[in-house]
């Protein structure tokens, strides 16, 4: 099993300098990935007291894309994982032109996990369509494959059309992976039949929020990894070839409860990635999640 460690955006801060320790410090102790996650905008509680979403405009994220750009200028080895970025409230081309870049300038370390998001503020401030989210980025993520394979695309979609055009230089992987997050049942289908693997939602708050149970190491995660199996089988796919990541939490649990949760995805047998979140413990700034890093991954070890 891979392991990966969240990246801390709404605690990190907004210093060049911390976010370089932390990424070289997650690097140094062994972690496989950094997994960031993404919102361009978040509600204002002021103007919406309704608001019951999980992030607001007072939580900070750096943006995906500038902040791989960085984080590939100051590692070597890591991977770089988004977990995941919203795309269809992003323009395909531009979002694939995007994340070549990043996978040329990281030397081939770019994962790209993409979703279909949930929050209907952020959609409408991009100008994006909300409804049909799931059917658009099924089409994005099948332009962007083209974009990254062939020096020249025509592609007629319901919602995207490109004559004769292609992007330079393409990526180091061609096609980078794709991995999508999401827990419907139809999520579940479209990993089987479009992706690379999936980000699993561990979280009961998310799942609450969203209004999917949240993925388990028991039976009934066993039939949604089947759900996922059979609709790769139905498309042709191999349902081996799938990665699943999974995330355990330092919040409400402690270094070595997010260590036993991780013991217990290892007993289950299915999972290939797992992350490692610091955020909403207390922790004191971005050296306090460096050093949960590294009790965690001497936890782990032993799980």
């Amino acid at each position: 099993m891979r392991i990966g460690a969240v990246f801390p955006q709404i605690e990190i801060g907004a210093d060049a300098g911390a976010v370089r320790e932390w990424a070289q410090a997650a690097e140094a102790l062994g972690y496989d990935h950094v997994a960031i996650f993404d919102h361009v905008l978040g509600a204002g509680r002021g103007s919406r007291p309704d608001w019951g979403g999980m992030y607001d405009s007072s939580d900070q994220f750096h943006e995906p894309f500038a902040l791989m750009g960085f984080l590939a200028a100051v590692t070597r080895r890591i991977e770089l994982a988004t977990s995941i970025l919203v795309l269809p409230q992003r323009q395909a081309a531009l979002a694939a032109k995007q994340a070549a870049a990043v996978d040329v300038l990281s030397r081939g370390r770019l994962r790209l996990g993409v979703g279909s998001g949930w929050n209907h503020v952020e959609f409408e401030a991009l100008g994006a369509g909300f409804a049909g989210r799931g059917a658009a980025l099924e089409e994005q993520v099948a332009l962007m494959r083209a974009l990254w394979t062939r020096d020249s695309v025509t592609f007629d979609g319901a919602l995207h059309r490109v004559r004769g055009a292609g992007m330079s230089p393409p990526p180091v992987r061609r096609p980078i992976p794709v991995w999508l997050g999401g827990g419907a049942d139809r999520v579940l289908g479209r990993v089987g039949r479009i992706a690379d693997g999936w980000f699993a939602n561990t979280s009961r708050r998310t799942a609450q929020r969203v209004g999917v149970p949240p993925f388990t190491p028991d039976g009934a995660g066993r039939r949604r990894l089947e759900l996922i199996a059979r609709s790769a089988r139905e498309a042709g796919r191999d349902p081996a070839l799938l990665g699943v990541e999974v995330r355990v939490e330092l919040a409400g649990r402690g270094v070595e409860g997010a260590a036993a949760d991780l013991g217990r995805w290892r007993a289950f047998g299915a999972v290939t990635h797992a992350q490692f979140g610091t955020m909403r413990a207390g922790l004191d700034g971005p050296g306090g999640h460096i050093r949960a890093l590294e009790r965690f991954m001497d936890a782990a070890s032993g799980s």
